[in-house]
């Protein structure tokens, strides 16, 4: 095996991708994808179990919101923290690092006695779920080949909410056998034997390695998916100043950083404005609590799939025309949802009533696309250098406008004294805003062809 970086060499995501997927890669993206899938569990038991934990701390809903949100600031500080840790460190220990984070802090919820202890327990497992978050999806992108790269990363955005969907099934079993203490335990603990596949299964990858100057780590690494003989350099970026390291802030990112920043803080805006608010503004305009509840679930569904089909689209077509498309897509939806929303009477019939579902799922499956896209543009935009404090830098911006949509979601359906349109011109707003992903960033996948 040719371990020089001379002449001759080549960047590890050039090998890789001029060569079949191997066994290797598929390894790797799936221990990130199953340590996202626990991430969900132990993000997402807390809002499962809430009524019995609301009625044994004897609080109000709005009280307990407290609780609630304190994951989504941890999760934004995590992520931006831990992907910068991940840049230092190496993706996989700070990976593994994170893991430990959120399945002790599940674990130590479970003494929690009132609502201020359960928030405590909450921000330390969101910094654990960020931290997760960044290092899995910059960890999985670089094994992967450079056509199976977007796809890849955006079907590992679909982990979280499929944890959702496992704890969702398992949680009433384990309360009914355990109590919602012992349940948060079990989670907990299960999660952490991820840690032990994490620290013996799963390997730096060779651009990280590249990056931080140990090619004959980097080398011995890349056996695992390369033919020998083979050289590596590395990895040529269109940031690249003489292979030096760069930070998230140096002045080669500015455009990079600010379309993310804002186009991700639109997407999630609209997303948590949607999910969180659904039923509530659904319920305030005559729609049963089980008719809205369905409408939300169907969002849950058509995200998923809207989530891994993005990868394919931006792929084919390249994220600047996904990004316009998302943006239009988006806004014209909400659009037409609100004056449908407006125009619907007490004796509405049940296909009106359908037709707004349907727009709610449509809604879903655009902004979860949205997401999903902004993570292919964050693995291939930022340098191996600063690749997982960028996702994460990323991945904090979104929590701004999900902290926001939390918070003031409720205040706009107020504020409209029976009219939605104070609350849907936000998300419209913020929907428009995605297209500075488009119009701003100076990085974007290429398309197919181009490519």
């Amino acid at each position: 095996m040719t371990t020089a970086t001379g002449a001759g060499a080549i960047p590890f995501s050039e090998a890789i991708s001029a060569r079949p997927i191997r066994a290797w890669s598929i390894i790797a993206f799936a221990i990130c994808m199953l340590v996202l899938i626990c991430d969900g569990m132990d993000a997402q038991l807390l809002g499962i179990v809430a009524p019995i934990v609301i009625e044994e701390f004897g609080v109000d809903r709005s009280t307990f919101g407290i609780a609630m949100s304190a994951a989504l600031v941890g999760f934004g500080l995590g992520s931006w923290g831990g992907g910068w840790l991940g840049d230092k460190v190496g993706r996989r220990w700070a990976l593994a690092l994170a893991t430990v984070i959120f399945s002790l802090a599940t674990i130590g919820a479970s003494w929690s006695a009132n609502v201020s202890e359960m928030a405590l327990w909450r921000l330390i497992g969101g910094l654990g779920f960020g931290g997760a978050y960044s290092n899995a999806i910059a960890l999985a992108g670089e094994w992967l080949p450079q056509r199976w790269r977007s796809v890849g990363v955006t079907t590992l955005s679909v982990g979280t909410p499929a944890g959702g969907l496992v704890v969702a099934a398992l949680a009433p079993t384990l309360v009914d056998a355990l109590s919602w203490r012992g349940t948060f335990v079990a989670v907990g603990a299960s999660t952490l034997v991820v840690v032990i596949v994490i620290v013996l299964a799963l390997r730096e990858s060779p651009s990280y390695l590249l990056a931080k100057g140990q090619p004959d780590e980097a080398h011995k690494v890349a056996a695992r998916v390369l033919d020998q003989p083979f050289a590596l350099a590395p990895e040529q970026h269109a940031s690249d100043r003489g292979g030096s390291a760069i930070g998230v802030f140096d002045a080669s990112n500015l455009r990079l950083n600010l379309g993310v920043g804002i186009a991700f803080a639109g997407a999630a805006l609209v997303a948590y404005g949607m999910l969180n608010w659904g039923t509530t503004f659904l319920t305030l305009k005559g729609f049963s609590f089980e008719e809205a509840a369905y409408a939300v679930s169907l969002g849950g569904l058509t995200s998923i799939f809207a989530s891994i089909a993005a990868g394919l689209l931006v792929q084919r077509f390249g994220s600047r025309i996904m990004f316009l498309g998302l943006s239009g897509g988006l806004t014209v939806t909400l659009v037409f949802m609100m004056l449908r929303v407006e125009a619907l009477s007490v004796d509405a019939s049940s296909d009106e009533r359908m037709l707004i579902v349907g727009l709610f799922g449509l809604a879903a499956a655009i902004f979860s696309a949205s997401v999903a896209s902004m993570y292919a543009l964050m693995t291939h935009g930022y340098p191996p250098s600063c690749r997982s404090a960028g996702i994460g830098f990323g991945i904090f911006m979104s929590r701004v406008g999900a902290v926001a949509a939390s918070l003031f979601g409720g205040a706009l359906i107020e504020w409209g004294d029976g009219s939605l349109i104070p609350y849907f011109g936000i998300l419209i707003a913020a929907a428009l805003l995605i297209s500075a992903a488009a119009f701003v960033v100076d990085r974007h996948v290429p398309p197919a062809a181009r490519a």
